[in-house]
């Protein structure tokens, strides 16, 4: 197999693009100590990110759709099983799309 060198450097610049800005942050705040107060704050950005991604989802979910989330968070709450959560959630929507 022949790799172009402008499709390796691509890929390369691809990579450092993505993982940099990931890299950077972890790298300097793990050498800080973080006041309590930020420390405090940041523990509910996930949860944030979360929230904002099921909205942009719950908007464009269609008829199949809220019905799946329903399910699958019915089962998240029951079973706390990610595996289950997600068998759940596609099994509904593939039954009612």
């Amino acid at each position: 197999m022949d790799v172009r060198p402008e499709f390796l450097g691509l890929v390369l610049a691809c990579a450092a693009v993505t993982a940099i800005p990931r890299v950077l942050p972890l790298v300097a705040l793990s050498r800080m100590e973080l006041p309590g107060w930020l420390l405090g704050w940041l523990r509910y950005v996930p949860v944030a990110v979360l929230a904002a991604l099921l909205a942009i989802e719950l908007r464009s979910a269609g008829a199949a759709g809220l019905p799946a989330i329903a399910a699958a968070f019915a089962v998240a709450f029951a079973s706390r099983s990610l595996l289950g959560t997600a068998v759940a959630g596609v099994a509904v929507y593939w039954l009612l799309g």
